[in-house]
């Protein structure tokens, strides 16, 4: 609770107040008294004081004297200024000092209460929301695993995102990565051992594996692990760049670089199997540029994983050691690649002419000859651009189709060419009824959504775009749900929220104007009364004083 510090030279002032305000009806659960500006200092260095009221006239030290020490090396106590001047230059310092009030001797009872009461209620909201605030980077440090999961799928899935966004992300979710800078990923397959193990177990079996792989992988890579969209984990791998720098005046800087990264794996593998009695299968990307490559080493992964043979466990394949004739001709598939991309395609709700892509592709396929490895390729894409615009649903993929994820039943898919086509159309139509179907319920949700971001403690520094990055949404489309929704723009929305919140201060607390302008995330106070004036008729001040 409130303790309170009374200063005045005449105690008998100090002494009146301390005998007949009703403290515990207010909140204060103790009052202090000093004779001076020293004595003050002294009592606030042995208790833990949140509101001074000071006389500005004292012998030695005057009050304004005294409130500029306890700001400077007190900022979060609160200062009430009492004098029997009116002159216009004691309050004037005492707004640069940034006191809470400045209240005329003779104090009346009622004035001084509403005073502290003002006071303390600054306290409490300034308290409520150093809490409210700690507790979102408690829970945001709680959900990073999540945070740090739905970003990789992102990427791995094709998303594009300007290098501002991404670089936001990467250091607002503590992610060690540069952009532009060589990475490698490695996609990590449990063994037989693990098969026979419930959900949890092996939920268990993967955290492990991830904290194994962070702490062998540290002395020379940043690390990035999580659960793959496909059925398998991940292992976003990138030097350090002390590293990096001390290898690129070597020679042989390509061949150290694998050789610190195969001894990394060895290691790792050596720990699994001892610490959890059970092998890995690793398939090992080239080195490629994060996060331009992310995608296209996913696929050839994710292709060569499938194409190994199932019981081959404990095994480590390196793609750069592969035989150049055993890559896909990306040049075949020029179709599937070319702007607009079917992703892009699929997140704009074209569907005619995502299924005119898909045709396109395959009618170009059947003027080439078409390898087991480029089947593959169409198939990963696909079904990367059909997970992606699923989840942005709110669907599971598996629920649509149960082909999408297992490698084993694909087999029949990948057979030929017009199996592939015709599954990768049907699995749009499936697509399209499904999330036709959610449309509403999606668009509901995503207004909550909104509605929640706006309203929380920092909602006030949130702007279309930030929000937009927050629902994963184009800020024009979501500007567009928003209105057909509600009625109501959504930048038109947030300035109401600012507004009332403007309102509730001015109404309920005695900050002052250019206090609520910063809290609000204006910078000019003259934008922020013209604003006001805009909302309600009238400004900040006349409404206050109204």
């Amino acid at each position: 609770m409130i303790e309170l510090l009374l200063v005045d030279d005449e105690s008998y002032v100090t002494e009146s107040l301390a005998r007949t305000i009703p403290w515990d009806e207010i909140g204060v659960i103790k009052v202090h008294q000093a004779a001076s500006a020293a004595e003050a200092l002294q009592i606030i260095e042995q208790h833990d004081i949140d509101i001074v009221v000071s006389d500005i006239s004292m012998p030695g030290m005057s009050g304004l004297q005294l409130i500029e020490a306890v700001n400077e090396k007190w900022p979060h106590i609160r200062s009430i200024l009492l004098t029997g001047y009116s002159d216009f230059h004691y309050a004037k310092k005492a707004i640069q000092l940034q006191a809470f009030d400045y209240i005329l001797k003779p104090v009346s009872d009622e004035e001084f209460i509403k005073s502290v009461s003002g006071a303390i209620e600054a306290l409490k909201d300034e308290w409520d929301a150093h809490d409210k605030y700690h507790q979102l980077l408690y829970k945001r440090k709680a959900d990073y695993s999540v945070l740090h999961a739905n970003l990789m799928h992102d990427l791995l899935l094709g998303r594009v995102m300007s290098e501002r966004t991404l670089s936001a992300k990467l250091k607002e979710y503590e992610i060690s990565f540069d952009m532009d800078a060589s990475a490698a990923l490695l996609l990590i397959q449990l063994g037989k051992h693990y098969m026979t193990m419930d959900h949890h177990t092996i939920s268990l079996m993967e955290y492990a594996i991830g904290n194994i792989a962070e702490e062998l992988f540290k002395e020379h890579f940043h690390v990035w692990f999580c659960k793959a969209p496909h059925d398998c984990l991940i292992l976003l791998v990138e030097m350090r760049p002390e590293v990096a720098r001390e290898l690129e005046m070597l020679d042989s800087y390509t061949l150290e670089r694998q050789n610190l990264l195969k001894a990394a794996i060895n290691k790792f593998r050596m720990n699994v199997s001892n610490y959890l009695k059970g092998d890995i299968s690793l398939i090992v990307s080239e080195w490629f540029t994060f996060p331009e490559g992310m995608t296209a080493a996913y696929r050839g992964g994710l292709s060569s994983m499938y194409l190994t043979v199932q019981n081959e466990t404990g095994s480590v394949i390196f793609l750069e050691d592969r035989h150049p004739q055993e890559g896909v001709n990306i040049k075949s598939l020029e179709t599937l690649y070319r702007p607009p991309t079917l992703i892009h395609l699929l997140e704009s709700k074209q569907w005619d002419t995502a299924r005119q892509k898909i045709e396109d592709v395959f009618s170009d396929m059947e003027n080439a000859r078409c390898s087991r490895e480029q089947l593959y390729e169409v198939f990963l894409s696909i079904t990367n651009a059909f997970m992606y615009i699923a989840h942005k649903g709110g669907q599971f993929i598996s629920q649509i189709d149960q082909y999408a994820l297992d490698p084993l039943l694909t087999q029949s898919i990948l057979s030929s060419l017009n199996k592939l086509r015709d599954w990768a159309l049907e699995m749009l139509g499936k697509l399209q009824e499904e999330l036709s179907e959610s449309d509403q319920y999606t668009k509901s949700y995503i207004i909550k959504q909104v509605h929640e971001l706006v309203g929380n403690p920092l909602g006030h520094e949130l702007s279309v775009k930030t929000i937009a990055d927050h629902v994963y949404l184009h800020p024009v489309y979501l500007s567009k749900i928003y209105k057909a929704e509600t009625g109501e723009g959504l930048g038109d929305y947030i300035i109401r929220m600012r507004m009332e919140r403007a309102l509730y201060l001015l109404k309920n607390t005695n900050k002052k104007i250019y206090e609520i302008t910063t809290e609000l995330g204006y910078q000019n106070p003259q934008y922020f009364s013209k604003m006001f004036k805009k909302h309600y008729g009238m400004t900040p001040n006349e409404f206050r004083d109204g």
